[in-house]
């Protein structure tokens, strides 16, 4: 009788609780603007204060910046931007921008009126504050703890013009003694790594004053480097704050635009004899027609013996014509040259009246349309070169084939990539290769390494730190390659392991798992298998696990934590973070490699994600976040290199709480009718209780399940569909991982998605009867098949869907301006070769040629400039829909690409599908745009109709 009497207590709490949780109500769409939350957090560099902005989706937002060792707390308000917050190096310090509110920002945009962005600069120790209006931008004087410099914003009445001057008023504020030095018309600036030296160029009106000055810090004492009629720009120290490089353009009679010079200061006392000039149109062995481009930032080699630039086209202005060719003493001549100038006037070509046209010839190596999408790319594009110092020798290193050149960790060689031969192929079947070559910076001889590299999952070099060696991968084998020698060791093959990624369900020939770089000494590579990582010794004959057979457990290492930001390769005499997860259930965690230890020690593994691990600069301070499909991610602090006894400093997404959420998320295993096995997770609704079935959205992309214990954050989505409303709102949410068969993308999807619904339904969790799809983009495309093969759906939702895929296979992606063929042939399309080849795969996988069997409602969402996948695609499905008389409903928003941008849009789209999956599903009653349309000319009061409710009820 007494353990009926417990039973009975524990039964009546659990139900009191339950009755407690249903009260909360279910989160709407106007509660999403309110929904706040916190944006990503800065560590200060001594790690004793955490900081970052919170609040609102939409709405005004305030920095808390938090002390991690004890509560204290402090809030300032920002405005509707969060813009990041930067600490001094002492910690002593932070600054960051208030912007203005929102309702300000509301009025502006009215009135067309700017606003402007304040600085706040707080004192950490005694809370001081101080504020300086209309700032442009800040930084403080980077390893010095003594200075911020602040520039301001130009004024409201400044000139837009291309030519006009660029420079404002920039302060030099003291941190300590709080004395300020303003310097005038500052276009840019920058202190060096010590932050003893401060570089700023001059633009003023009429160039007058114009030039490149260095400031001691220390004396105070300003030199000025170099004065001119000029404009300066590009100013960039090199990494140890040794030197800097510029660039300085004067206006030239013979060129439509100004003419640059490249400057170089390598030894820093104010001394004009240290500075390097090249004038490359005195230079005749510079390239004709060619000029230093100011759309590359010049930088110096590691020695400083060589100067780095890019350089692009320089236009001449067009020759007057003259006299020259007439001759003086033929009077009939000149008399007939006269009446003839009297009879016609003289042409100029700015009147001639041309044809407006493209020239599509099918040797073109990218599509006009893709050469329109990126004509700006290609016309600022700059050709890297070198500048020697010692013998002023100029050397082009990029050209029109080997584009991409990449100078190397201490400056010794450069690495260039060539598709030329390969790019007009490569653009068309997304089978991409390259020839690579090595560039030996002292003799700027070009060898090649590799000839028609494969390069779709990858090719490029992975450098070493000691610019000396290489990784690379090919045929699913990692190898590295001594560029001094030219020899090349297998680092992989002898592994008894594959290093083909076994996820890779593309049309892409052994696709390559993680490359992690080198060492910090160059001595290793780190590279991982499907599950282990390896340290492997540079000529490959010395092989360690980091990991210890974690495959046997299906635990891999998946990703490195970059603990710190200046590093340059892996220090493995320091101890390294590593992200765990075990890809059967689904756990996430944290690994640490301890300093010159081999194997990775697993800290944590549990039922959360994750997904960010940082440490202090300056201290041994370290914070992590966690999260889970209920729990938001929170940030923890550790002074422990393990971890341990963390301190939660965070208190994300309160308004949580008032709402009904989520009941957690199961993980169930199915077998596909391919035979594959595969997951899915479920998503509780709120107040989920045992046994009860209840109405479905299955959400389909690819593989989703990796994702388990991420959070779903509210938001008004580009897609429309947010799985935390939908569970809120007493949904379930399915989720399936779908694996591919080549030339099969459609019907591989009704293999995996059907049977995960089937395995759903037998939980005993999904209501059967009321199980709905939705996807977007390659969802959309799928859910738009799905719903010709299977009834299981009684509702469906497809945004942005490619519909036919013979069509669409040879339209443009607008995007990129590309064609899908690539996309189709190596990518997500699966479908290769082309249709013409390939007929009976390509129409088996298309929704429009199995349109007839459509039975389930389908609302379409396409917007009129979707770059992705073309309007037509959702036109084409609608029409053949409509003339099937079968129910269907297209939104479309003017000017929208593949997904929705403007927030109005964003809102009016996921309220709608809401109310279309709550009638189909729940039994509501149907949007009356559903129900009967809206003609267009009621189209406006609709609208505002649907508005002023909105507003009314926020």
């Amino acid at each position: 009788m007494k353990s009926f009497k417990i039973l009975s207590s524990v039964l009546l709490l659990f139900t009191l609780q339950n009755a407690q949780a249903q009260e909360k109500p279910a989160l709407s769409w106007k509660d999403v603007s309110k929904w706040n939350f916190n944006r990503p957090a800065t560590l200060s560099p001594s790690g004793e204060w955490i900081a970052m902005a919170t609040g609102p989706v939409e709405g005004d937002l305030k920095m808390i910046i938090r002390r991690t060792n004890d509560t204290l707390t402090r809030n300032y308000p920002i405005g509707a931007t969060a813009n990041a917050i930067s600490f001094s190096n002492d910690s002593k310090f932070a600054a960051f921008k208030v912007a203005a509110t929102d309702a300000e920002a509301k009025a502006a945009k009215k009135t067309s009126k700017p606003t402007y962005d304040k600085l706040l600069l707080v004192s950490l120790p005694d809370h001081k504050q101080t504020t300086f209006e209309k700032v442009k931008s800040f930084n403080f004087s980077e390893k010095s703890s003594a200075w911020i410099a602040i520039q301001f914003a130009p004024a409201e009445n400044a000139s837009k013009e291309k030519d006009a001057p660029k420079g404002t008023d920039v302060l030099l504020y003291n941190l300590n003694t709080k004395k300020s030095y303003n310097l005038g018309n500052v276009s840019e600036f920058s202190f060096n790594k010590t932050g003893t030296q401060f570089a700023y160029i001059i633009d003023a009106a009429g160039q007058n004053g114009n030039g490149i000055f260095l400031r001691d810090m220390k004396t105070g004492t300003t030199a000025a480097l170099d004065n001119d009629k000029a404009v300066y720009q590009k100013l960039n120290w090199n990494d140890d704050g040794t030197a800097f490089a510029l660039l300085k353009g004067n206006k030239n009679e013979k060129y439509k635009d100004d003419v640059f010079s490249l400057l170089g200061f390598n030894k820093l006392n104010g001394d004009l004899s240290n500075k390097v000039i090249y004038n490359a149109i005195d230079d005749k062995t510079f390239p004709a027609t060619l000029g230093i481009n100011t759309n590359a930032t010049p930088f110096w080699s590691d020695d400083q013996s060589i100067l780095f630039l890019g350089i692009n086209t320089l236009t001449k202005k067009e020759d007057k014509k003259d006299d020259k060719n007439v001759k003086k003493d033929d009077s009939k001549d000149l008399k007939k040259t006269d009446s003839l100038a009297k009879a016609k006037p003289e042409v100029k070509k700015e009147d001639i009246e041309k044809p407006d046209m493209i020239i599509w010839n099918w040797q073109d190596k990218r599509l006009q349309s893709a050469q329109q999408t990126q004509e700006t790319r290609d016309k600022n594009f700059s050709y890297l070169s070198a500048f020697r110092v010692a013998d002023r020798k100029f050397v082009q290193l990029a050209d029109s084939n080997m584009r991409s050149v990449n100078v190397n960790p201490k400056s010794l060689y450069a690495i260039g990539y060539d598709n030329s031969k390969y790019e007009l192929m490569g653009n068309l079947d997304g089978q991409s290769y390259l020839d690579i070559y090595s560039v030996d910076l002292k003799t700027f001889k070009k060898k090649l390494l590799f000839e028609k590299m494969y390069a779709t999952n990858g090719g490029r070099l992975i450098v070493a730190p000691n610019g000396k060696l290489a990784s690379y991968y090919a045929d699913g084998i990692f190898y590295s390659i001594n560029l001094e020698t030219g020899k090349t060791y297998n680092l992989t093959g002898k592994i008894k392991s594959s290093f083909i990624d076994e996820l890779d369900d593309h049309n892409v020939i052994k696709p390559a798992t993680s490359n992690m770089g080198w060492s910090a000494d160059s001595k290793y590579a780190l590279i991982k298998d499907n599950y282990d990582l390896w340290k492997i010794s540079a000529d490959g004959g010395n092989v360690t696990a980091l990991s210890d057979n974690w495959k046997s457990r299906k635990t891999r290492v998946s990703m490195r934590f970059r603990t710190d930001s200046k590093e340059k390769g892996v220090d493995l005499s320091k101890d390294q973070y590593f992200g765990v997860f075990n890809s059967t259930n689904k756990k996430g965690g944290i690994g640490i490699l301890p300093a010159g230890q081999s194997k990775i020690k697993i800290l944590f593994l549990d039922d959360n994600a994750y997904q960010t691990l940082d440490k202090a600069e300056n201290a041994r301070v370290f914070t992590y976040t966690k999260s889970n499909s209920q729990q938001s991610p929170e940030y923890y602090v550790s002074t422990a290199n393990d971890l341990s006894a963390a301190t939660k400093v965070t208190s994300n997404t309160p308004d949580q709480a008032k709402y009904a959420w989520t009941s957690g998320v199961k993980l169930i295993d199915y077998i596909s009718t391919n035979g594959d096995s595969l997951q899915a997770a479920i998503y509780l609704p709120a107040n989920y209780v045992a046994g009860k079935a209840y109405p479905t959205i299955t959400y389909i992309y690819e593989r989703l399940t990796d994702n388990l214990n991420t959070y779903q954050m509210p938001n008004y989505p580009g897609g429309g569909f947010n799985p935390a409303m939908y569970t809120s709102n007493g949904y379930a949410v399915i989720m399936p991982d779908i694996k591919y068969k080549l030339n099969d993308p459609g019907m591989s999807s009704v293999a995996c998605v059907v049977p995960a619904v089937k395995a759903a339904i037998a939980t005993g969790i999904v209501d059967e009867k009321n199980v709905a799809i939705h996807g977007h983009s390659w969802g959309g495309y799928q859910t738009s098949f799905l719903i010709t093969q299977t009834n299981i759906f009684k509702a469906a939702a497809a945004g942005a869907p490619l519909t036919d895929m013979i069509s669409m296979y040879s339209l443009i992606y607008w995007n990129s301006g590309g064609t899908n063929q690539a996309i189709f042939e190596a990518s997500q399309g699966r479908l290769t070769p082309g249709y013409w080849d390939n007929w009976d795969a390509f129409a088996r996988n298309s929704p429009i040629y199995h349109i007839k069997k459509v039975q389930t409602p389908l609302l379409l969402l396409h917007n009129d400039k979707d770059g992705a996948v073309d309007f037509t695609q959702g036109i084409e499905y609608y029409n053949g829909l409509r003339r099937l008389n079968k129910p269907v409903v297209m939104i479309t928003y003017k000017g929208e690409n593949h997904g929705i941008a403007k927030m109005p849009n964003r809102k009016d789209y996921a309220v709608r599908m809401m109310e279309y999956f709550d009638y189909q599903l729940k039994g509501k009653s149907a949007p009356e745009w559903w129900s009967k349309g809206v003609n267009r000319l009621d189209m406006e009061k609709h609208l505002e109709t649907r508005a002023f409710t909105e507003t009314e009820e926020n």
